[in-house]
């Protein structure tokens, strides 16, 4: 059921017209260089603010990175190859990773989900708009080939659950940002 789910969105993506397809794989890799600016426009806001809400500003960047790194380490143990190479020949919009660029969890799903509730945690506007964009984000990596859908499902889990660690490191920080701002 999954790799029928996978085949068709990444079909509908590889059927879409030349300027959809170029679009998205543009912009599958692209959207994920917008949270880094959403993080800046978090700390911008938060830098008049209570130490608090500079430590969370911070704290947010920092748990996306662990994120990835947390990703990685989970791809590196469960080394489940890419759709685009299991199910055989596979019209994708993206060219299939080589091997050894494993497929689970999505990288860029983990991210984007943890970037997305990040963002949350200081700002509700900017991080409901951060929240669409991590569910385009890993929606895109299904529709250009790179990942199955449970691919980007259990990124997305991931990154949220690591970004629930954003508020206690933010306690953890705010005497240190307090002191340093007294500087």
């Amino acid at each position: 059921m999954v790799d029928q789910w996978y085949l068709d969105i990444a079909g509908l993506g590889a059927r879409s017209p030349e300027f959809v397809r170029w679009f998205s794989a543009f912009a599958t890799d692209a959207i994920i260089g917008v949270f880094p600016v959403m993080f800046v426009v978090v700390w911008w806001r938060a830098r008049h603010r209570q130490a608090a809400a500079m430590a969370r500003a911070i704290a947010a960047p920092v748990l996306a990175v662990v994120a990835y790194v947390v990703s990685e380490v989970v791809k590196n143990i469960w080394q489940e190859d890419r759709p685009c190479r299991v199910l055989g020949d596979v019209a994708t919009i993206v060219t299939c990773p080589e091997f050894g660029d494993w497929s689970f969890p999505s990288n860029h799903a983990t991210v984007a989900g943890a970037a997305a509730a990040g963002i949350l945690w200081s700002s509700r506007n900017l991080g409901i708009v951060a929240a669409g964009l991590a569910v385009l984000a890993a929606l895109s990596r299904v529709f250009v080939g790179a990942h199955y859908p449970h691919d980007v499902l259990a990124g997305l889990l991931l990154g949220v659950a690591l970004a629930a660690f954003v508020p206690p490191l933010a306690r953890a920080m705010t005497p240190v940002v307090a002191r340093v701002r007294t500087r």
